[in-house]
Parts: structure tokens; C-alpha cells; sequence
């Protein structure tokens, strides 16, 4: 797969996970923007591959994020807390 299509497919993955973001869609779909755009005139390839295993941290991070916070919300609805 070429560079544009992984960049592509990297936008389109974040865009996507960013729907249950903790402060909003709007809030984590402007900051992936401009975080895009910023980086748009990067044309090596050495340093898009770069950007590229950045974009996919990213995207572990938040997953690991989105389950801690799902982890923590059945913790709190099936077990008591001992006081």
C-alpha cells in the first residue's frame, strides 16, 4: 500500500475512534485535523513512515483509553466498594 493510502487509512481510523473521545468528537476531530494539516507538507518517506507508527501509538493509546474507561464503568456498576 502506497504512503497516501496508509495516510488515508490512519485519518479515517483516528477520525472514527474519535467518536467516543472523552471531551467530544468536536474537540479530538479539530485537534486531528490541525494535527494533519500541520504535518501535510512532509513528503519523505522516511519521515511520513515516522508520522505514520506515531499515528498508530496513537491509536493504541486510545483504544487502551477507551477500555480502561469501560473496565472502570462495569467495576463501578458491579462491585461494591469496600469502606
Amino acid at each position: 500500500m502506497d504512503l497516501r493510502c496508509r495516510v488515508l487509512h490512519l485519518y479515517k481510523t483516528l477520525y472514527y475512534m474519535g467518536k467516543e473521545y472523552p471531551k467530544g468528537a468536536q474537540f479530538f476531530h479539530e485537534r486531528l485535523k490541525n494535527a494533519f494539516k500541520r504535518n501535510a507538507n512532509v513528503t519523505e518517506p522516511k519521515d511520513v513512515e515516522n508520522l505514520l507508527e506515531r499515528g498508530e501509538f496513537v491509536i493504541k493509546e486510545i483504544e487502551a483509553l477507551y477500555k480502561l474507561r469501560k473496565y472502570r464503568a462495569m467495576k463501578q456498576r458491579y462491585y461494591e466498594e469496600n469502606k
